[in-house]
């Protein structure tokens, strides 16, 4: 029995056979790996830092509080809540910020600058506290504003110093508590549920895995194909 080499129409029935296969596999892969990530989900206990908009709203600060340097008459938002890790998805203050309004006590003076400040310290969900009120474990304090009344150059960090101490920084500079508050911990990670992750060991997952159905359908696909190849050398 002589092989033959495969002409071009041989091959454009194999790649017609494979095609189709291997289609139907990357977008299964895609389903599964969708369904897969909801569950794999984290996202991180901490202050947000927000500048005031336009209208009252809030603009994620591409800065941190030790560089930014807000301008006289401008607006610092902070929001404690499970957010994820940075960028413009954290929570943000749930109280508008008002220069007008929130400064409207405080009265300019040479040599110094104003700036609104927006306190918005979440909810015991965020908190993590357990109970409908949060009664047993703590109390979550209510949402405030203050106007500072600072130097020119004064740092949003220093601003924050001067109307809502004490801060709380960790080793690396992070801000970590606002007021006091919380009064333990740092960023800390949190699953999807919004309960704190541990150290230990990962629960066993009862759903499929990804990778072991990728390899038996990549096996299927290539067997399929030699076997089809196979008939054809016969039948030559």
């Amino acid at each position: 029995m002589r092989l033959m080499r495969p002409d071009l129409r041989t091959r454009g029935r194999l790649a017609a056979l494979l095609l189709p296969l291997l289609g139907a596999l990357s977008g299964a892969l895609l389903v599964l790996a969708a369904a897969a990530s909801p569950a794999e989900a984290a996202g991180y206990r901490y202050w947000s830092f927000w500048r005031g908009a336009d209208g009252g709203g809030w603009a994620y600060q591409q800065q941190g509080p030790a560089i930014a340097v807000p301008q006289d008459g401008a607006v610092d938002g902070w929001r404690f809540a499970v957010s994820p890790d940075g960028g413009q998805d954290a929570a943000k203050p749930r109280t508008a910020g008002s220069f007008a309004t929130i400064c409207a006590e405080t009265p300019a003076q040479e040599g110094h600058k104003r700036v609104a400040v927006v306190l918005d310290f979440g909810t015991a969900g965020d908190a993590g506290i357990s109970g409908a009120s949060g009664a047993s474990d703590g109390v979550v304090p209510e949402p405030r504003t203050a106007c500072a009344s600072v130097a020119p150059r004064a740092t949003s960090a220093e601003v924050l110093a001067a109307v809502a101490p004490p801060l709380r920084y960790d080793t690396n500079g992070l801000l970590c508590a606002i007021a006091g508050y919380p009064k333990a911990g740092c960023a800390d990670q949190v699953g999807a549920a919004g309960a704190a992750r541990t150290d230990g060991p990962k629960a066993e997952s009862s759903g499929p895995d990804i990778g072991l159905i990728a390899g038996g359908a990549l096996v299927a696909v290539l067997a399929g194909g030699a076997v089809w190849q196979a008939r054809r050398r016969r039948q030559s």
